[in-house]
């Protein structure tokens, strides 16, 4: 069984990008269900790749391989999750960190998170779900899993016709744990929090704050566990100020503030939105102020609206700020490049007539990699900002 690109189309799947649109495709030979493996070839009759194929799924076609003589069989499986240990390894992950992030570590589809010893896996795709419990069995046999569980609850898997699901695929156990980083230890919920239930990708970032916030007070938007107002405790900040919509989340904080004994930070269960303009208009300032919003939109047509949003925050969070001060701000859509981010935060600086200078550029966490030509790879962007 096998697919044919359309003569013009299928320049940036041959470039290195895994994904085959319906649009993109001249012809399927032979009848393939949803999830099996088919060979991939250019309009010259060129291979260009083997994966799995979704007919009823826009993105039809995710790339496993660009050798033809490689079979997809659980050794397969077996060896490309074995390399992405190797590279966590080597870049000196341990403990809790990404170990899957698909398309980034040529398994598309495919989200693998560590926590101590227990596994929490994602498969968005029709083709990677039909391997998830081979997968668990793999992590289970190569890396001693105390338990996995699935976290199949998100709404993209309905455009690829799966359900949402959730539950343990291998030995049951107390989903909720607790995690070190950094020195801090955090209460998680794999089963109920928001994603995996723990932002890793941010890993990195929360030490980055470690000089700007010493001796300093500090509003921690967004926070959801904590995990930056926490840091910034750890790190000698003098007063902390933890601001999340939910109360879930803010439960959450208040569980890891305990766990650490921080007598210095206080919890706010209110909108940022509303809570930063009342704020500014009594005149309160702090000294570093963070923005850690969820994603604003979850596709192009959405972008519009989310820079409105993005940018409405940070005009909020700069006159937040006492002169001299540091804006820590991010945008975790992929969406949002890195140029519109950049210009953003410019029209943002401009109508708080503020003039900021760029202290740092921030990323998502190394176990998180950008591959060149997989834009969706590179999502997360950050910038830590001096306001005058």
């Amino acid at each position: 069984m096998h697919v044919v690109l359309q003569k013009g189309k299928g320049r940036r799947v041959e470039d290195g990008h895994p994904w085959v649109y319906k649009n993109e495709i001249e012809s399927i030979h032979g009848t393939p269900e949803t999830g099996d493996i088919v060979e991939v070839y250019n309009f010259k009759n060129d291979f260009v790749g083997k994966g799995y194929i979704n007919e009823q799924s826009q993105i039809t076609v995710r790339l496993l391989t660009r050798n033809n003589k490689e079979e997809i069989n659980k050794e397969f499986f077996r060896k490309k999750i074995s390399e992405c240990k190797n590279y966590r390894d080597k870049i000196h992950y341990s403990g809790n960190y990404r170990l899957v992030f698909g398309e980034a570590d040529f398994l598309p589809a495919l989200i693998i998170d560590k926590f101590n010893e227990y596994y929490v896996l994602q498969t968005f795709s029709a083709g990677m779900n039909k391997w998830k419990v081979v997968i668990a069995e793999i992590l289970h046999e190569d890396f001693h899993a105390k338990g996995i569980y699935e976290r199949n609850d998100v709404p993209v898997r309905k455009l690829e016709g799966l359900e949402e699901v959730k539950g343990f695929l291998i030995n049951e156990f107390d989903t909720n744990i607790i995690i070190e980083e950094n020195g801090i230890k955090f209460h998680i919920d794999i089963a109920n929090g928001q994603k995996t239930g723990f932002f890793l990708d941010q890993k990195e970032n929360r030490l980055a704050i470690k000089d700007i916030v010493q001796g300093a007070t500090v509003l921690d938007c967004f926070t959801y566990t904590g995990s930056f107002a926490l840091m910034a405790a750890h790190f000698g900040a003098k007063q902390i100020t933890a601001l999340d919509i939910s109360e879930d989340a803010i439960a959450l904080t208040k569980k890891n503030i305990s766990l650490n004994n921080f007598t210095n930070i206080d919890c706010i269960c209110e909108n940022a939105f509303d809570m930063l303009p009342q704020w500014s208009k009594e005149g309160v300032q702090f000294d570093v102020v963070i923005l850690d919003p969820p994603a604003f939109t979850k596709n192009r047509k959405g972008i519009e609206n989310a820079l409105k949003g993005y940018k409405e925050i940070n005009l909020r969070g700069m006159k937040m700020v006492k002169p001299g001060g540091f804006l820590v701000t991010f945008s975790c859509s992929h969406f949002v490049d890195v140029n519109l981010f950049y210009d953003m935060i410019a029209d943002a600086a401009k109508d708080a007539n503020k003039t900021i200078r760029e202290v740092q550029f921030l990323s998502q966490a190394k176990d998180h990699p950008i591959v060149w030509g997989i834009e969706e790879t590179h999502y997360l962007k950050g910038l830590i900002l001096q306001v005058m």
